[in-house]
């Protein structure tokens, strides 16, 4: 099957049992599309949102790997799991707690910044392999904390010993790790049963498309679900550039600005029509000599010339 030149970020609802690679691949046979990536691991275990990007879109999905995320996880109390999720060998270590309040005050107290030491079953390398590959053998690693940022976490039910949070955080964190935290602290135990990625970036379950319905479209209707590059950057001022502007960008110059303030900006180059505009890449804003002066850092490859 021949490869298409394919642009755009498609919203998947990756479904449980697909690694995030599969998913891509999947998605990205569907499109027969030449390129493709994915915004950062979702575990096989996880379901919920994977933003794929495809062709010009994957330079700035590094953007999305930074980016905070949201999660629903589901817990079980009073008991652990070696795995720290449901594929581990389970035991009972305690009672689950009667009263809300008791896990709320517990919630709370994870909120901030926190240091979490990742879980051995994790993809994290340790001279050149996955440290859940150590774990299989049965060889403990020892693994340096980090820290990481709750935002926020709310008790959306609890019926015991069934526990569902709603957290948002920041990029490292390890779901499995604070379930198995929360546990420890409410003095029973607990560990991940379910987990849905809810947010990344902006982004949310609205729009998104599980591969079973993806597959079922036509070509024309998969390809009208995908998200024009520049959605990967909405969250930075847009900056529109004047030919002569581009031109010099374009050939690897760096242009002088107005007074403009410096930092990160989605970059345009204006048409022959005033509401006719095109994407054309990230570029930043440095301070030099005498003006600002407009810096490239990732710039799509077709840079003529066109009113398109």
């Amino acid at each position: 099957m021949a490869k298409r030149k394919i642009d755009g970020v498609l919203l998947l609802d990756k479904g449980h049992g697909w690694s995030s690679n599969q998913a891509l691949q999947k998605a990205r046979w569907l499109l027969q599309a030449e390129k493709g990536g994915h915004t950062g691991v979702l575990d096989p275990f996880a379901t919920g949102l994977l933003p794929l990007c495809f062709g010009e879109a994957t330079k700035f999905a590094q953007r999305m790997l930074d980016a905070d995320k949201g999660y629903r996880a589901t817990l079980c109390l009073g008991k652990c799991s070696t795995t720290l999720d449901g594929e581990g060998e389970i035991s009972e270590t305690g009672v689950a707690p009667s009263e809300r309040a008791a896990i709320e005050r517990v919630l709370a107290s994870f909120l901030g910044v926190i240091s979490q030491v990742p879980p051995m079953h994790s993809a994290l390398k340790r001279d050149g392999k996955a440290l859940y590959e150590y774990a299989r053998a049965g060889i403990e690693i020892e693994r340096q904390p980090r820290q990481i940022t709750i935002y926020s976490i709310e008790l959306v039910s609890y019926a015991a010993p069934e526990l569902v949070i709603d957290v948002r955080c920041s990029k490292g964190t390890y779901i499995r790790v604070l379930a198995d935290d929360i546990g420890r602290a409410l003095g029973c135990g607990a560990y991940l049963t379910g987990l849905r990625r809810t947010q990344t970036a902006g982004f949310t379950l609205a729009g998104t498309v599980d591969i079973a319905a993806f597959e079922a479209l036509e070509m024309a209707e998969r390809e009208a679900l995908l998200l024009p590059p520049d959605v990967l950057l909405a969250d930075l001022p847009e900056l529109l550039l004047d030919d002569s502007q581009f031109d010099a960008i374009r050939h690897g110059q760096r242009p002088a600005l107005a007074a403009c303030p410096v930092g990160e900006y989605r970059l345009y180059v204006t048409g022959e029509k005033p509401d006719n505009r095109r994407f054309i890449g990230l570029g930043e804003v440095v301070a030099g000599k005498q003006a600002c002066e407009l810096r490239s850092k990732r710039l799509l490859a077709d840079l003529h010339h066109s009113d398109a």
